[in-house]
């Protein structure tokens, strides 16, 4: 059970998908030369599958409240072309996701968007080492901020209105700042995240079972809903200074003439997320708490979750960060957890990729038990879902998970073509070596001997 603790805190953990700490056992070197760093094509295009009048409230709670709670009073946006400039300590693959990303804003959203070397662009992205941001602003793998050019000068009025999204009128300028010296993965989730809240909606909604507007960070990239409502964002029935009761009158009208398939539904969004259960989910998920401290506010979460008969991805989300802190203090009560989010997940189409994180744990808890058939199984249903949605890390991850259990079956050729595989996406959702050596170990540990 230790060994799967120390799997589980390394597996993940989405803001920042590398191991952190290397297991000793049965460390054998991969190879001294590893393959070419795998990327993903473009993303296929999707329909949305809720309904009109969900996404419709959800656009209203996106876009007129930030993650703290506090009220935006009007709909702010840019207007006419928008130039992205990049600058910093940039790599190749950092070019590329934000070539395909903004590739994607003009054909998904309808946005005028492009890379450009212009003095005084719409949007900087800025890549500075982790040390460097962090030292700023703890805990944050990226951020963005309005009225900025540069990081010294961000540096000067960040504890100022000037960096406050709630008194602008209009969009005029704003900077990304996203680490340059982590996971090309890491980097490109942080460029679809910040690039949404810097044109569109501001909050997180943890009730979003198909969105990075979500602090549950199970989407890695810009989802079809994300693009619906970035291209209602910019329809041109909306406009800067318009209240949330005004953009609400216009939004059905919008959104039936946007996305025809949600008209057939009526569902109603779910209540809204209270402050208690998202304090006790982020208590749960800080590493700042006592273990002890942890387990109970995860515990808190599911009930209060049970008491406002919240279902969906909260409820499972409260589950699986219960197993996760649950793995290595009691085995029984971790897996229960997992098989529990698991349900849920797999009952909602719009919900999958949800259900493939869980795999990885029950995964985990098969590879100890010897059961190689259920590992293979699990990550034979997971794996297609982890490159549909192109999270490496989670592919990686997967697939190293099946070659041990390809191992135990005694199918050593097989095994290794599995992993060899796995090493090109785990250079890209981990980046350097050592990281992809250490999430080999931490899998290959949890064999029998």
């Amino acid at each position: 059970m230790s060994r799967l603790a120390a799997l589980s805190l390394a597996i993940l953990t989405a803001c920042a998908p590398v191991p952190q700490e290397v297991a000793a056992t049965r460390a054998a070197p991969i190879a001294s030369v590893l393959p070419p760093v795998k990327t993903f094509a473009a993303v296929p295009v999707r329909t949305p599958s809720r309904s009109n009048t969900e996404i419709s409230q959800d656009f209203l709670d996106l876009s007129f409240r930030m993650e703290s709670g506090k009220q935006i009073p009007f709909m702010t946006r840019f207007e006419g072309p928008i130039n992205v400039r990049v600058q910093g300590e940039i790599s190749d693959t950092l070019l590329n996701d934000l070539d395909q990303l903004l590739s994607r804003l003009r054909r998904e959203a309808n946005i005028n968007i492009d890379m450009s070397e212009a003095a005084q662009p719409q949007i900087i992205v800025q890549a500075i080492p982790r040390r460097v941001l962090n030292d700023a602003v703890p805990r944050a793998a990226c951020f963005v901020v309005p009225r900025v050019s540069s990081w010294d000068e961000f540096l000067r009025v960040r504890r100022t209105d000037t960096v406050d999204w709630t008194t602008l009128t209009r969009r005029d300028r704003a900077i990304m700042f996203v680490p340059s010296d982590v996971a090309p993965q890491e980097i490109r989730d942080c460029l679809h995240e910040e690039l949404a809240q810097a044109l569109g909606p501001l909050n997180d909604l943890y009730r979003l079972p198909d969105s990075v507007f979500n602090d549950d960070n199970i989407h890695n990239v810009l989802t079809s809903f994300d693009m619906l409502v970035l291209k209602a964002y910019y329809a041109p029935e909306l406009a800067n200074g318009m209240t949330r009761g005004q953009v609400a009158e216009k939004l059905p009208a919008l959104l039936a003439r946007l996305n025809p398939a949600g008209n057939r539904g009526s569902r109603f969004p779910e209540d809204d997320t209270n402050r208690d259960w998202i304090d006790a989910v982020q208590t749960a998920l800080s590493g700042a708490a006592t273990p002890s401290r942890r387990r109970a506010a995860a515990q808190n979460a599911i009930q209060i979750g049970n008491a406002f008969g919240w279902g969906g991805t909260r409820e499972a989300f409260a589950h699986y960060a219960h197993g996760r802190l649950q793995v290595g203090n009691n085995s029984e009560l971790a897996l229960a957890s997992f098989n529990a989010a698991d349900r849920i997940y797999r009952s909602n189409p719009a919900t999958q990729i949800h259900a493939a994180h869980i795999a990885v744990q029950r995964a985990a808890f098969a590879l100890t038990a010897g059961d190689a058939e259920a590992v293979i199984a699990l990550t034979n249903g997971a794996i297609p879902l982890a490159r549909d949605h192109q999270n490496a890390a989670l592919l990686a991850t997967l697939m190293m998970f099946k070659a041990e259990a390809l191992m135990l079956q005694g199918n050593t050729a097989e095994a290794e073509a599995v992993r060899l595989d796995s090493l090109g996406w785990a250079r890209y959702g981990f980046g350097q070596d050592v990281f992809v050596q250490a999430r080999l170990n931490e899998i290959r540990a949890l064999r029998p001997l």
